[in-house]
């Protein structure tokens, strides 16, 4: 049976200089969790528009469920500018209040998150007190067993201790980038070797495992005192869009089919590197790179 794995958070058009892309992490995530083997469901809310209408007929042609897709009659669909550097690094100008900014919790969420093995959520849809009230009960609501992955994608202003601090009692996998890491490590008061900040914030807030991606230098695992350090593939980069959230989709299969840390830290920079060297946040993944976890079934993982 496919392991039921939710993004819950934006959903939005990003507008880049080569054209309009579906955007948001959570639907990046369900399309690459659907991708590698999983059943990925997206929660979101959309505005009773064209835009709307457009962002579900994409899903949709993805073969991505629309089920838990609300209509917000009063606020838009939400859209992001987006301006790619020379490096292929992306920057955004987000706007708000809305569709996504108003998600409402409901009683079909409830069942939903009973079910879910996984769900994945970060600090951006947390940024109004309607969406982060939703977010935060579809967690109370996740079984003991479950993984609750926070992926904290700061985007500008939209963050705060207080909100990483909450966020971080509720996950049990947390991961983030080098450049977060740094603003993770001045905001709680973090000092060390990365070793020591890990073993404190698996300590402090009952992690299981911490994801730290380094972009075109691979990424660092940690897990109960066990590091994976993986130096990334070469690969010429197009854009970096998205590739964050097809290594967290990585990384969420790889933690439910319990494979080691090693086997985790390759597929997922194998899936990454990809998206890297291909436009957009959410392109068709080879047959190798999908299948490759497969070579990998050592259970070691915690």
């Amino acid at each position: 049976m496919k392991k039921l794995v939710v993004g819950i958070g934006e959903l939005l058009w990003d507008l880049l200089p080569t054209g309009r892309e579906l955007g948001g992490a959570p639907a990046n995530f369900a399309y690459h969790v659907q991708a590698l083997g999983g059943e990925g469901i997206v929660v979101s809310r959309v505005g009773a528009d064209e835009e709307g209408k457009q962002i579900t007929d994409t899903l949709q042609s993805r073969s991505l469920s629309c089920e838990y897709i609300t209509w917000d009659q009063t606020h838009p669909t939400g859209t992001s500018s987006v301006k790619i550097d020379a490096q292929g690094k992306p920057s955004y100008i987000i706007r708000e209040q809305v569709a996504w900014d108003f998600l409402p919790r409901t009683s079909e969420l409830t069942k939903l998150a009973r079910r879910a093995d996984a769900v994945c959520f970060g600090t951006l849809a947390q940024r109004t007190i309607v969406s982060r009230a939703a977010i935060k009960g579809f967690l109370e609501d996740t079984n003991a067993k479950a993984s609750r992955i926070f992926d904290m994608n700061l985007r500008g202003s939209f963050y705060s201790r207080d909100l990483i601090e909450e966020s971080l009692r509720y996950c049990t996998v947390l991961k983030m980038s080098d450049e977060e890491l740094l603003i993770v490590r001045e905001l709680l008061g973090l000092r060390g070797t990365n070793r020591k900040v890990f073993r404190e914030l698996a300590v402090r807030y009952g992690l299981h495992l911490i994801a730290v991606t380094r972009g075109a230098e691979g990424s660092l695992l940690y897990s109960e005192g066990r590091i994976s350090d993986h130096p990334g593939y070469q690969t010429r980069v197009v854009d970096t869009i998205g590739a964050g959230d097809s290594f967290t989709a990585a990384l969420a299969m790889g933690v439910l089919r319990e494979q080691s840390l090693d086997a985790i830290n390759e597929h997922a920079n194998r899936v990454a590197s990809y998206v890297c060297s291909q436009v957009g946040a959410t392109p068709q993944l080879p047959a190798e790179i999908v299948t490759h976890h497969v070579e990998h079934r050592e259970v070691d993982y915690v």
